[in-house]
């Protein structure tokens, strides 16, 4: 079963571009998944299973090097399925 995700990332931080593009290279290397990026958001479409574990693995990563510097951010997040397979 294939889904789409749309996620957003807001770190609470002055510097907030740095962590953004980091999480977006970390999805695009996943070649498992179609990541669409625009300017207000990023769509990841892909197997059920492969989408949520790359969620999994880079939220963790994220939340991970912001509490190294002792940041915080926002993740918002909509899911949508089931899609015909591709």
């Amino acid at each position: 079963m294939d889904i789409g995700v749309e996620i957003s990332l807001y770190p609470l931080r002055e510097d907030f571009v740095p962590a953004i593009r980091e999480f977006l290279d970390r999805l695009s290397g996943d070649a498992r998944l179609r990541v669409v990026t625009n300017s207000m958001s990023t769509q990841l479409f892909g197997a059920y299973e492969e989408v949520m574990e790359v969620l999994r693995r880079e939220l963790r990563t994220t939340f991970e090097t912001l509490s190294d510097r002792s940041d915080k951010a926002v993740f918002v997040m909509k899911v949508l399925g089931p899609l015909p397979t591709a």
